[in-house]
């Protein structure tokens, strides 16, 4: 079958891609403009990409699937309706992607793509659909000949309910994507509550208010109790957190934080219950190596660490603020300079005071414009928002030379050579930070 994608070079878009092409289908896609990730289909997937939208990419495919950044105006999704061709969200496409697979899902308001990828180093012959890069695996997508997909599941429009989840793990609920659920809190929980009734097998985070009132069977984690001695150590000058769990032993895993011993001790948790030796398990959880844009080293040198981190909403952005302070002590510098972009309109505006609190011990903090996504522009006043911290308003940054530059109306206005530098956001700040923007 041909597939056609519109916004192909979403990250989870692109995943279902890859996925469908190692399963013998031919893909095509379109996107706004050319990215690594569009650049990495048409070179290892024989993906035909337009660049941008237009209308004659969809002439002759067979089915065509599309973002839920795609408006009906959209050409290419016009000239699919005239010509009668099959359309399809990515929410209901994965009726017919995992339909018949033994599903592994992770589904959680934070740490979902981080214990989505431990899952998959732990069970190391499943296949893999994640919405972030597996230093691993180097990508979104693993393939094998069988039917076992670890699967990160998204509540952003209930899609998670298409999942047709075996196994289902949920690390934490947090209210998030209101304006798909239209602000009522009540059908944002009972989706959560479908989604785990839809698994034979659910591995929960016991100690989450929402999760601990279910009356669900489930392999449960109460993580206070359960979990002792965490404590944060450097290998090679990177960071990771080594932690014993019930009496199961001491387990080593990449990067800093409760939060990554407690997504580590969900997923070593659902490969236990799977059938994984917990001696394997060990190891692979020591030879895990994180993931693409969650405190992802894009430097590491003796004066100088810069990091991307994907943390685009206040609850993931503080955890990491933590662990930024621990490893920056670690490491003896005396400077943590944080760059943002806020990532969504909606999602700055419904967060305003979380975020305004997240950022507590950045000696700087530069803001750049926000990252729309598709929303029409709203005026949002982010200089006097942030007015108690010591605050750079900027147009974009790179990185040249090992020395972060941050860029105002075409000028440098800033330049970051020693210490900590870590960048947060969703949109295209993890290119800019690594200087290929």
């Amino acid at each position: 079958m041909k597939i056609h994608f519109i916004g192909i070079g979403g990250i989870g878009l692109s995943a279902l891609a890859k996925f469908l092409y190692n399963d013998g289908h031919k893909i095509s896609g379109s996107d706004i403009k050319q990215t690594e990730i569009t650049n990495d289909l048409a070179t290892n997937f024989n993906a035909k990409i337009t660049i941008p939208h237009h209308a004659d990419a969809v002439e002759g495919v067979d089915r065509v699937i599309y973002s839920a950044a795609v408006r009906p105006n959209n050409p290419e999704y016009q000239r699919a309706r005239e010509l009668g061709i099959e359309l399809l969200s990515r929410k209901e496409a994965l009726k017919f992607i995992l339909g018949d697979k033994e599903v592994y899902a992770v589904g959680g308001a934070h740490g979902k793509s981080t214990t989505s990828a431990m899952l998959a180093s732990l069970i190391p012959e499943s296949n893999a659909l994640i919405g972030a890069i597996s230093k691993e695996f180097g990508s979104n997508v693993r393939n094998f000949p069988n039917d076992k997909v670890v699967f990160e599941a998204d509540e952003s429009d209930e899609s998670f309910l298409n999942s047709n989840p075996t196994l289902a793990i949920v690390t934490n609920v947090e209210p998030e994507h209101m304006e798909y659920y239209e602000y009522d809190e009540e059908r944002f929980y009972n989706a959560y509550r479908n989604f785990l009734s839809l698994a034979k097998t659910r591995v929960i985070n016991a100690e989450d208010a929402f999760l601990a009132s279910l009356d669900m069977e489930s392999i449960k984690l109460y993580p206070s109790k359960d979990m002792r001695n965490i404590e944060f150590v450097l290998v090679n000058g990177e960071p990771h957190t080594r932690f014993e769990l019930l009496d199961l032993g001491t387990f080593e895993v990449f990067g800093f934080g409760e939060h990554i011993a407690l997504d580590a001790a969900l997923a070593l948790l659902a490969a236990l219950e799977l059938g994984e030796d917990i001696e394997a398990i060990r190891t692979r959880l020591r030879h895990y190596k994180g993931i693409k844009k969650r405190f992802d080293i894009v430097q590491n040198r003796e004066n100088c660490v810069v990091i991307d981190d994907y943390g685009h909403h206040p609850t993931e952005i503080k955890v990491t603020m933590q662990s930024l302070k621990t490893y920056e002590g670690l490491r003896d510098f005396s400077q943590l300079n944080v760059i943002w972009q806020p990532h969504k309109y909606s999602r700055t505006i419904d967060n305003l005071p979380g975020f305004v609190e997240c950022f507590e011990g950045a000696n700087e903090l530069v803001i750049l414009p926000i990252w729309a996504a598709g929303e029409l522009e709203v005026d949002i006043d982010l200089k006097g928002a942030f007015s108690r911290y010591k605050l750079i308003m900027a147009d974009s940054v790179t990185k040249e030379d090992n020395v972060v530059k941050v860029f105002k109306d075409g000028h440098v206005i800033r330049e970051y050579s020693e210490g900590l530098v870590c960048a947060f956001g969703a949109g295209d700040i993890t290119y800019q930070i690594r200087g290929e923007a």
